[in-house]
């Protein structure tokens, strides 16, 4: 009475080849086959073709003797060829003694239970790209607005710079105005890289309290006297293997920060620790202020590209965004506690390392004197090209240049080339793809790369290459150029 009652779920029985021997009432709601119809038949009837064909059926039985039960949600087919969705479960049943007298089969039918499933995850899915719309409109609303702020200076001071007359401390004021809004456009397009863990890092292994005692420094000359910059640094901290750059360039955004939410002044305390977690070994550098703190519902959007309670022109709503992605890209994490009118504290999680700490190498001094060798310029960008030759031959060298990296093997195959600097990202062979020609046919001829963004640099399948970042300037080429050439201990002079 109990089995017959059940309508809801298909209960009944199996003998031991699989034929059916039992039906209840929910059995022929759920499947649409009277007893009559159905006991004697073999249960794989209520398979599709496909997963008879593929022998699900004796596999299921097999499964549920091996290991005691059997379990899936699959399709099934009721009586006239209609598929719906089961929830089967099988057991096999013995007698008193031991002996194997057939299997228990349960279905139920879950069809409703998938579908609204299913327009759970349409209607999640139709949210996330709605969401995805809005922080790309976002997105694209900021670097608009800031670049543009950028460009304006930029093109004023060079048309300033076409009149005649000019003194030279005129042209020098625009000239410097130049340099330094390039300069803020570079900053801006790296934070935006970082965000989207899109920056290739130069790693090196780092004792985070040493970099910080001298940081600190460097911070209390930055943020003013009414700033008070304390540390509180853990002893026999683990190392960390890091961007340095990118590192410093994290933790001066989150200080930034930590001074802005403190305008009638306060305490900045930079601290250490070790730290074991679901993550692994940690290391955990904190930046603490006593400013004015944030409300649950803006330290939830902290991290959103552009986000900012700063009044215009006072903040891009980057810093944190670099940080997060700074510390993602490094395999760590960031995580911010605040109180409103209490203070904000960032935490950079950064994994530990059995790595030895990196020694630092120190460029020589006149290495920007090409000597007259001969440097074959590879790069498809005719502006960029056509800039770089003239910087090239202005730091001493004899400039070949070329706009792809086949042409550029032709030329090596052909004459004498004391030195490669290539571009990344070109049309045919990439420049990684280039330096491992030359490393196999050429091995003695150094090779420098450049990338305003790559993916084979990004995601470090350009291995252990030397990139130089666009944009870069004399000081920045000249000093990369002759870290290449110093590691094939090639003297330029």
């Amino acid at each position: 009475m109990l089995v017959q009652g059940v309508t809801d779920y298909a209960i009944y029985m199996l003998d031991p080849q699989g034929r059916v021997t039992s039906w209840n009432s929910g059995a022929a709601t759920i499947k649409g086959y009277d007893a009559a119809e159905i006991i004697g038949e073999h249960f794989s009837r209520f398979y599709t073709e496909q997963d008879r064909a593929t022998g699900e059926p004796a596999r299921a039985l097999d499964t549920a003797l091996r290991e005691g039960k059997y379990e899936a949600e699959a399709q099934r087919v009721r009586k006239g060829g209609a598929i719906f969705w089961a929830h089967v479960v099988i057991d096999p049943i013995r007698n008193d003694d031991g002996r194997h007298i057939g299997f228990a089969k349960i279905t139920r039918d879950v069809t409703e239970k998938r579908e609204t499933q299913k327009q759970l995850e349409e209607t999640r899915d139709a949210l996330f790209q709605s969401q995805k719309l809005q922080a790309l409109g976002e997105l694209t609303g900021g670097i608009a607005h800031d670049f543009n702020n950028l460009l304006t200076v930029i093109r004023g001071s060079a048309d300033l710079l076409r009149r005649e007359g000019l003194s030279t401390q005129k042209r020098d004021q625009y000239l410097a105005a130049i340099v330094e809004t390039a300069d803020h456009a570079a900053t801006l397009t790296s934070h935006l890289l970082a965000f989207g863990r899109r920056q290739a890092l130069k790693p090196e292994v780092i004792d985070l309290n040493v970099r910080l005692d001298a940081f600190a420094e460097m911070l209390s000359r930055t943020l003013g006297g009414k700033i008070e910059v304390s540390l509180d640094l853990s002893p026999a901290l683990g190392l960390v293997e890091v961007d340095s750059t990118q590192l410093e360039t994290a933790l001066l955004n989150a200080a930034i920060n930590a001074r802005d939410a403190m305008p009638g002044g306060g305490t900045l305390t930079l601290s250490t620790r070790n730290i074991d977690d679901a993550a692994g070994k940690m290391v955990c550098v904190a930046l603490s202020d006593t400013g004015e703190g944030m409300t649950p519902e803006v330290l939830d959007r902290v991290f959103e590209p552009f986000f900012t309670t700063k009044v215009i022109g006072k903040g891009t709503g980057l810093g944190l965004s670099q940080i997060h992605g700074f510390a993602a890209q490094a395999g760590g994490r960031v995580e911010l506690t605040s109180v409103p009118e209490k203070g904000t504290t960032v935490h950079i999680l950064l994994p530990r390392t059995d790595k030895p700490a990196t020694t630092a190498v120190t460029l020589r001094s006149g290495s920007a004197n090409g000597d007259g060798r001969t440097l074959l310029l590879v790069e498809d960008n005719a502006a960029v090209r056509d800039f770089a030759h003239g910087l090239l031959t202005e730091l001493g060298y004899r400039v070949i240049s070329v706009d792809c990296a086949e042409t550029a093997v032709e030329r090596l195959e052909a004459e004498r080339i004391d030195l490669v600097f290539s571009d990344v990202v070109m049309p045919g062979l990439s420049g990684v793809e280039l330096e491992r020609i030359v490393r196999a046919r050429f091995p003695d001829i150094p090779v420098l790369l450049a990338s305003g963004y790559s993916e084979e640099v990004a995601l470090g399948t350009a291995g252990d290459l030397t990139v130089l970042p666009k944009p870069y300037g004399a000081e920045s080429l000249a000093a990369a150029l002759a870290e290449v050439v110093g590691a094939k201990n090639r003297p330029l002079a």
